[in-house]
């Protein structure tokens, strides 16, 4: 009886590993390679014999010119005829798993894991405990995994899962290989944030998808000790340490929608969570607000006053919720209240008189720290006017009145406002997160985390712990400082982050310093960070330099933070070549009171000439401390780090066309500046690896008066 036959859908070319162009040397040599390296995952020795018999059949026909043109000329045929089909290989069944090996080697591991799953599968399935049946199962392990990460790497994250999730079944069933169902059962639990980004960030119409989502979601925080890890977050779910989870938590939020969030934390906080509280507090808060639904404004203002925040200011926040509730006298009793020295000077020097000046703070409270992170909310949008002209806002409140025993007429906005021409936001005081009014507004460039020069116990933990998730000065519980490890999220870039920055920094809209209770981070605006990493790619992830603008130009003022990708050309240029600064100049601060605009563009200019000759040379950064604040410097001498770290240099081209004064007050100027940018990245051969095209930016450049001059203190790109 004739030998029993199976296809398999490789030919002799993959099948070799040789191109259909290579010469019979070529193909001598590889066949020799291939069987020098042969499989040692643990294959047996009869299979790998019957490997390399395989190689050397497929070997004799692409060395033999004539079998080679009759070989080649039924592919043509086969191409023509059958345009959409893989030509096979024919061989006997008693060879099919080392075919199958020689499948998965060709970077097929798909039709590989299937066709071995096929074939352990009754009635053809090997005899228990034979060399055969061992073979297949290793087989089928390793294929499976390389095929979820084929599918991972092309964001197929729920084919990738579906495909762990067999090879797990499949080995249990057999019970063979347990370190094997450890790795793919790992592999499976990374895989969650994906899967969970993946399904959320889908339509609303896909009910079913956000839901299944969701359940995840809520799964996976739960199984990983909550919010803020605890006990379970010591072996960190998926792969995450607490770090990496907050990038992700924060990407996460932005697509769900207010209502999803409100639920959650409320769930969790029911569960103990005091972060998922603040978070409920600022979700109710925007949902109030957007869906012009006052109930849930006094909902999140009960529930404030209900928490415990050692430390934290609270009167701010009351202030802003007792104005949307109509309650001017208590409204402004409590921002009078603050203890905030920033926040009172703020009012003091106001142009207008309390009550505008509590709506211009209530306004930016909302768009800044309230209405950001939710899919379904618009945070551009802060009208006051149209939230008091409502009428169910009206009819709350005078019912309030009634509770109350008040007689207060709603406020009308529109008569406390303040024209743009007479008031600027430029004007509030620093947050009062950053005494020194140094946090950097550009989103992704935190500094890294410092490392712990103590073991002070709970007290010390409770001193650096998670400041990124809740308020500083939160102290009723105990927190671990997490170390960092990126998380590649798709469509995100994510930078260090800071343990020793509140992460209102990262997760709120980064907009000129508003004015904000110190002490105050807004976790409903994302105080849980991810943002997530995410960076789990939203876009593929670049170089942290290109989150921070990195470099400037010899020639003209640039800017502090790269273009997006798609704003500008990606056409491969000439290698740049320009001239730089010397860091050893003399650079002197710029100590004039009233700086004119063609000396704070030199200034800019000087700053970002220094940095890009920095990123370049490698050489000291003193000098950028005449120009620039010591966080800004610190992101510069990282950046260095990090092109040493990997043998790169970069070179940066970028000029101001244009620069206009937005606000100027005795401490503080704002600039608005055009920019052209172009960088390239190039290794210790001098080969360009990484490249920006030239484009145009706009940028918002903050500086900050220092008692022996004007310094650069944030930018905000866009």
């Amino acid at each position: 009886m004739s030998a029993t036959l199976v296809e398999l859908p490789i030919d002799h070319f993959r099948l070799l590993g040789v191109s259909p162009s290579a010469e019979t040397e070529s193909v001598l040599r590889t066949l020799q390679l291939r069987l020098d390296r042969c499989p040692d995952q643990g294959f047996t020795h009869e299979v790998l014999m019957q490997r390399a018999e395989l190689l050397r059949l497929s070997a004799d026909l692409l060395s033999d010119a004539a079998r080679r043109q009759d070989y080649e000329s039924t592919l043509l045929d086969l191409g023509r005829d059958h345009p959409e089909e893989t030509a096979g290989l024919e061989m006997p069944s008693s060879r099919e798993v080392a075919g199958l090996m020689l499948l998965w080697e060709a970077h097929a591991p798909h039709e590989s894991f299937q066709l071995a799953r096929q074939v352990l599968q009754p009635p053809q399935a090997p005899a228990l405990g034979s060399g055969r049946e061992s073979d297949l199962a290793l087989l089928a392990a390793l294929s499976c995994r390389d095929a979820a990460r084929q599918d991972h790497d092309q964001r197929r994250y729920e084919s990738a899962a579906g495909l762990l999730t067999e090879g797990l079944q499949l080995l249990q069933r057999m019970g063979k290989l347990p370190d094997h169902r450890q790795q793919l059962q790992t592999d499976l639990e990374q895989l969650t944030p994906y899967r969970i980004l993946d399904l959320l960030s889908r339509d609303l119409a896909e009910q079913s998808a956000r839901q299944e989502g969701l359940v995840m979601l809520e799964t996976f925080v739960q199984n990983r000790g909550g919010l803020e890890g605890g006990a379970a977050a010591e072996l960190p779910a998926a792969g995450m340490d607490q770090g990496s989870f907050e990038l992700f938590f924060q990407q996460i939020r932005r697509f769900l929608t207010v209502q999803e969030q409100v639920d959650l934390y409320g769930r969790w906080e029911r569960f103990g969570s005091s972060d998922a509280s603040f978070l409920s507090v600022m979700a109710l808060a925007a949902a109030g607000f957007s869906q012009r639904k006052p109930e849930r404004i006094q909902d999140a203002r009960g529930k404030l006053q209900s928490l415990v925040l050692v430390g934290l200011d609270l009167n701010p926040f009351l202030g802003c919720m007792d104005l949307l509730l109509g309650d001017v006298d208590r409204a402004l009793e409590h921002v009078h209240a603050s203890p905030d020295a920033d926040l009172q000077e703020w009012l003091a020097n106001h142009p207008s008189d309390d009550l505008a000046a509590l709506f211009d703070y209530c306004r930016s409270w909302l768009a800044r720290d309230v209405l950001p992170g939710y899919r379904d909310v618009d945070a551009q949008v802060v009208d006051l006017e149209a939230w008091f002209a409502d009428r169910d806002v009206q009819a709350y409140v005078e019912r309030l009145e009634r509770q109350e025993g008040r007689s207060v007429v709603p406020p009308d906005p529109s008569a406390a406002s303040v024209s743009d021409k007479d008031w600027s936001f430029g004007n509030l005081p620093p947050i009062g997160l950053d005494p020194e009014g140094s946090m950097p507004l550009s989103f992704g460039d935190g500094e890294p985390f410092p490392e712990d020069s103590s073991d002070a116990g709970e007290e010390g933990a409770r001193e650096r712990g998670l400041r990124r998730i809740i308020p500083l000065g939160w102290t009723n519980l105990k927190f671990r400082r997490p170390s960092l490890t990126r998380l590649s999220l798709p469509q995100l870039s994510f930078s260090r982050l800071s343990v020793n920055r509140l992460s209102v920094n990262r997760l709120l809209v980064n907009r000129p310093s508003w004015p904000q209770p110190r002490r105050s981070v807004l976790i409903g605006s994302g105080v849980v960070v991810v943002l997530v990493l995410v960076g789990f790619s939203l876009v593929g992830l670049r170089r942290e330099a290109k989150q921070d603008i990195a470099t400037t130009s010899t020639t003209n003022p640039t800017e502090d933070a790269l273009p997006a990708e798609d704003a500008l050309s990606s056409q491969p240029q000439a290698t740049l070549k320009q001239e730089r600064p010397k860091l050893n100049e003399r650079i002197t601060p710029l100590a004039v009171d009233q700086p004119s605009e063609v000396q704070l563009q030199a200034l800019l200019q000087t700053w970002l000439d220094l940095k890009a000759t920095a990123l370049f040379q490698n050489g000291d950064t003193e000098s950028l401390a005449q120009v620039a604040r010591p966080v800004l410097v610190g992101r510069v001498r990282d950046q260095q780090a990090d092109l040493l770290r990997d043998g790169l240099v970069q070179k940066v081209q970028a000029s101001i066309t244009s620069i206009q004064t937005v606000s100027s007050t005795p401490s503080r100027i704002e600039v608005r500046a055009q920019l052209t940018y172009r960088d390239q990245t190039l290794n210790d051969q001098g080969e360009v690896v990484d490249e920006t095209p030239a484009g145009n930016l706009p940028v918002t450049y903050i500086l900050g008066r220092d008692p022996d001059g004007w310094r650069l203190q944030a930018f905000i790109p866009g």
